[in-house]
């Protein structure tokens, strides 16, 4: 073991089929939607992103959802094109931006069938099924001929990838789409060789490997992704997918286990464990079906991290292990963990911010990595041409992140906090139980901002003087907003108390709660009391489907099952007339009325800035800056992006 890391089964090598892999991290596949969106173009933000992806220090890079048809197989825009023998070259280009790095590239090869944007080009996608849900407008189950076409272009694609200098490919049978929906007994309703038994489900998947292994030869690896568990009744099996597998390794060279279906929102969530979800989602099950293989096994789903990885390698239940957000949340995570600075990983959030641009057509972001998709605007942080004398009021995630972009750039920076402890609201909101990743980078960003050298003043509440005093050439805003108290009768008895005050259990809170604010905080809160043994109604003048719309739809999903876990009560589309001292009176969307008896009544009604003290601040310097919530309320994605795109222009 190298004496700078405590990772020696990590940074083990492996043979993957042709593949010398440097070490067990692969960047599984994600869309990060940097193509051109119509065309599936390389663009030169979707080089310098697969440069940092290669730069990471993962052994393998795989571009995820690349459609072998962008009329019928699309699922993403943006996905990168391997359509023709004309995007051969651009393919190139990204093969050689990895290959730059010691690393091995491999691509996503999918067919989305039922899962395909038919409103994209008005065109059909294949189904092996047919459903009411389905427009026959655009879908058509696919033919005996269709299935030999399907086959064709996986073939052609994965021809093109050889010619591009590729060093693997994966096919996705996971998640519902095509190649998965041929093997499962939910999706396929065949009456031929295609269907109804276990050998009849695996001929489509065999049969394209097969044809797959031909056409590229031995030279070149194929990696074939599978859900080892759809949570669904009537899913395939441990067994089924263990016979499947079988066959499957004569010509395939690793499997890739992920888990979960887009058959409903709801399966999605164990696509993309959350930090609602599971921790290391799929390992023990995967662990179960290695030892009947000959192959590599790949695992993915809410690992948590480093010393996660390390513990699945050594203890033999995966032999390599696939991540994408926590290489998202930090692109150097594995280069910082070989060099032995594992304590300075950025840890993802686990909140699928990243996931939820993609899915809208939108280049992919991160809520805690404001650099990730600008790595062609802002490749590095630059030291300033001249150094300037910055401060900085809030100590919040914008505030922090300005400090910490400041100071790389070489400026002289001064971060004020009016409270004892660094944080704002994200300390608030990151005390609940289930927020365990936020407090992790809570711990961080307090870490990393107190190690930049700064001059950092707690306790302080700036006021005009202050600011005159300290004279700098620039001021950042950064205090963030207040809660809002609606103009309700009763709002000023004791009982009521706001949700940062209920997140950090400030104020005693009663067995009976009533929650005024049915949005991501109002919830959150909810499930946390329920999951303490309160008994929680929540409330709000917005319908159910007007709520949690800025989520990604599995996140959405899953705070609603948890909601009806632990007996929720909701009351949407009601309005609170009065708060009395043991409860609280609504007008439904009906027009009738209820009494809601309570013991606490907590206010989650949404924040806003404190627009006097910032209009007596910001005239004082001709250089000053608004970011986070008090320039717009929004999200820690918001507030980290403004704290790093203001700064990189100072």
């Amino acid at each position: 073991m190298a004496a700078f890391h405590n990772y020696p089964h990590v940074f083990t090598p492996i043979q993957v089929g042709p593949l010398k892999l440097k070490n067990r991290i692969q960047f599984a596949p994600m869309v990060t939607a940097h193509a051109h969106p119509e065309t599936g173009d390389v663009t030169e933000s979707l080089l310098a992103l697969v440069r940092a992806q290669a730069r990471s220090g993962a052994a393998l890079v795989t571009i995820g959802s690349t459609p072998v048809d962008y009329v019928r197989a699309r699922d993403f825009y943006g996905g990168i094109a391997n359509l023709k023998e004309s995007d051969v070259p651009q393919l190139m280009q990204v093969a050689e931006a990895v290959h730059q790095y010691n690393c091995k590239i491999s691509c996503e090869l999918c067919h989305a069938g039922r899962y395909a944007y038919p409103g994209a080009l008005k065109a059909k996608a294949y189904v092996p099924w047919m459903s009411p849900d389905l427009d026959p407008e655009h879908f058509e189950e696919i033919s005996q001929e269709g299935i030999e076409e399907v086959i064709d272009e996986f073939c052609a694609s994965a021809k093109r990838l050889q010619q591009a200098g590729f060093d693997m490919l994966m096919i996705h049978g996971a998640h519902g789409n095509l190649v998965s929906a041929f093997f499962s007994p939910i999706a396929n309703q065949r009456t031929d060789e295609y269907g109804g038994s276990l050998e009849n489900r695996m001929r489509f998947s065999l049969t394209l490997l097969k044809r797959l292994r031909e056409t590229i030869g031995p030279g070149m690896g194929i990696d074939f992704r599978i859900s080892c568990n759809e949570y669904i009744e009537g899913c395939p099996t441990v067994d089924d997918i263990i016979a499947f597998l079988q066959k499957a390794q004569e010509y395939i060279d690793i499997v890739n286990f992920s888990a979960g279906a887009v058959y409903n929102h709801d399966l999605g969530r164990y696509i993309s464990p959350s930090y609602l979800g599971a921790r290391n989602q799929n390992v023990e099950r995967v662990a179960a079906i290695r030892p009947h293989l000959n192959i590599p096994v790949s695992v993915v789903g809410g690992i948590t991290g480093i010393e996660a990885i390390e513990s699945i390698i050594r203890e033999g239940k995966a032999d390599m292990v696939a991540m994408a957000r926590n290489l998202l949340a930090d692109m150097e995570l594995v280069t910082k963990a070989y060099r032995g600075h594992a304590e300075d990983i950025r840890p993802c959030l686990h909140c699928n911010a990243c996931a939820f641009f993609p899915f809208r057509g939108a280049q992919v972001r991160c809520a805690i990595n404001p650099y990730l998709g600008r790595e062609f605007t802002i490749p590095k942080v630059e030291k300033a041409d001249s150094k300037k004398k910055v401060m900085i009021i809030g100590g919040g995630p914008a505030g922090m992140t300005a400090a910490q972009t400041a100071a790389k750039r070489g400026h002289d920076v001064a971060l004020f906090e009016a409270s004892e402890k660094l944080g704002g609201r994200l300390y608030e909101a990151s005390a609940m139980k289930l927020k365990d990743y936020h407090r992790s980078y809570l711990d961080w960003t307090i870490r990393q901002t107190e190690r930049s050298g700064i001059r950092i003043a707690l306790g302080v509440k700036v006021t005009p003087e202050l600011v005159l005093q300290e004279a700098p050439d620039v001021l950042i805003l950064a205090v963030g907003a207040e809660h809002i108290v609606p103009p309700i009768q009763g709002v000023e008895l004791p009982l009521v108390i706001t949700v940062s005050e209920a997140d950090i259990r400030q104020k005693n809170i009663g067995k009976r709660v009533v929650m005024i604010g049915g949005g991501l905080s109002g919830t959150e809160c909810a499930i946390d009391l329920a999951m303490a043994g309160h008994e929680v109604i929540v409330v709000d003048k917005l319908l159910e489907e007007q709520l949690l719309t800025d989520l990604f739809p599995s996140m959405t999903a899953h705070l609603r099952s948890l909601m009806k876990e632990h007996h929720i009560q909701v009351c949407y589309g009601a309005a609170v007339n009065a708060i009395t001292g043991d409860s609280v009176r609504i007008t439904l969307c009906d027009g009738s009325s209820r009494e809601l008896a309570c013991d606490t009544v907590i206010l989650s009604v949404g924040l806003q800035p404190d627009e006097k003290w910032l209009a007596m601040i910001s005239d004082l310097i001709p250089e000053t800056y608004l970011i986070g919530d008090c320039r717009q309320v929004r999200n820690i994605l918001a507030a980290n992006a403004d704290g790093l795109l203001t700064v990189v222009e100072i």
